[in-house]
């Protein structure tokens, strides 16, 4: 089965022979492998380049583990490179290769050679990208499948496919699993032997089961505001041992690098500032959220506002938590000051949304509820619910747009309805 992923093979096809090295990055097993040495090696070979010109090397295989000795490497790939045609040289996983950025630097200095890699960790690699490549790195960030993504593989309806996407995520691998118990394991030993394994062993992590029971804290609460300080007050009282603020730090950036969860900051929409924490935090899949959880905790309302948000990502919008003054009058007179959400703030270059994530507006009364902040941003940019189930998108008489998460996900303009 093949699927397609467009969206980041436009981008390797947009960025081609610009002189600067294509660095693909993205959780471990989200696809990066095959978008560089399936459908990218596809595409070279579909516009007239010689297999002799594509140079493949996985440095996580082990028949390549030589080449991970960068004075093994280097004078074989300078041996393929024969004439003064184009070469594409493929490397995956490149964080196996000692000096990677000395090589690649050396690369991309022949005129010939036009350099694609992949990485599956961002404190390795993309921030050597800005500091060792010195503006000669091309990041493409390569996320799970996408709703729309999977549907164009998956055979049921679009319902059917909702309810298995939001229980096993988007990882590529899942789509050749059919039995759910061996979803169920496949993804929880991914989670195990993989992820944790993985930060643990980069990060010289000395207590592996407190890291765990942030995960299970942060698969517990997403979608809902918190700090170091409260996940320690959570964890205290969950585990009845003490964890610093800043041990519970330095754990949320070895995760967010690993791209195993994302953050949404809050924003002062009239007041145009960060207001700092408390920030969400949600999962990049949330097949592996749920295998943290033992798939007990599966309330769709904060799914559907997780996959929303992965959604808006994936699209290349910034997104933070929008937040709005309410000023009103109490029962007594008393003038009230409170602060009111919106979900998503998503910005790209001039364009902003403002979005709520609504699993259900059944009456006036819970319309009138989630399009209150809404109402509270005095600018005219566009706003948006979100809801399970709706009919044909509609802009109501206040003038928001109501759509079904369905017309959202499977519509990649849908927000420009």
């Amino acid at each position: 089965m093949e699927i397609k992923r467009n969206l980041y093979l436009n981008k390797l096809i947009s960025k081609q022979k610009n002189g600067l090295i294509k660095v693909v990055t993205g959780i471990r097993r989200c696809g990066k492998s095959y978008l560089l040495f399936n459908l990218f090696r596809d595409h070279l070979l579909a516009e007239g380049t010689e297999e002799r010109r594509i140079i493949e090397i996985a440095f996580d295989s082990f028949e390549n583990k030589r080449f991970r000795d960068p004075e093994v490497l280097y004078p074989y790939l300078k041996e393929q490179i024969k004439d003064d045609g184009m070469y594409y040289i493929l490397l995956d996983e490149v964080q196996l290769l000692g000096e990677f950025e000395s090589i690649l630097n050396s690369l991309i200095r022949m005129k010939n050679v036009d350099v694609y890699v992949t990485g599956s960790n961002a404190r390795f690699l993309s921030k050597d990208v800005i500091t060792e490549f010195r503006g000669r790195g091309d990041e493409v960030h390569m996320y799970p499948l996408s709703f729309a993504e999977f549907m164009s593989a998956y055979s049921g309806t679009k319902q059917e496919g909702w309810n298995e996407y939001m229980l096993y995520g988007g990882l590529p691998p899942i789509m050749n699993i059919s039995d759910p118990e061996e979803k169920i394991h496949f993804l929880k030993m991914l989670f195990e032997e993989t992820y944790i394994s993985d930060i643990v062993g980069r990060h010289n992590v000395r207590n592996r089961a407190e890291l765990e029971e942030l995960l299970n804290i942060l698969s517990s609460a997403i979608g809902s505001l918190t700090n170091p300080a409260k996940l320690s007050s959570t964890y205290k009282t969950v585990k009845k041992k003490t964890i610093s603020n800043t041990t519970i730090r330095r754990y949320i950036d070895y995760l967010c690098d690993s791209f195993l969860i994302d953050s949404a900051l809050r924003y002062d929409i009239k007041g145009k500032k960060y207001i700092g924490t408390p920030v969400k935090y949600y999962f990049t899949d949330l097949g592996l959220r749920n295998a943290r959880l033992n798939f007990r905790q599966l309330e769709e309302t904060h799914t559907m506002e997780n996959i929303i948000f992965n959604e808006l990502r994936m699209r290349g919008f910034n997104v933070d938590v929008g937040v709005v003054t309410q000023n009103r009058t109490n029962e007594n007179g008393h003038g009230v000051r409170r602060q009111l959400e919106i979900d998503f703030v998503c910005n790209k270059g001039s364009k902003r949304y403002y979005i709520q994530s609504a699993y259900a507006i059944p009456d006036r009364e819970k319309m009138e509820q989630e399009q209150r902040s809404l109402m509270l941003t005095g600018d005219f940019f566009k706003k948006i619910i979100i809801t399970k189930d709706a009919p044909a998108p509609y802009y109501n008489e206040d003038g928001v747009l109501i759509m079904s998460v369905y017309d959202f996900l499977l519509n990649a303009d849908s927000l420009d309805n």
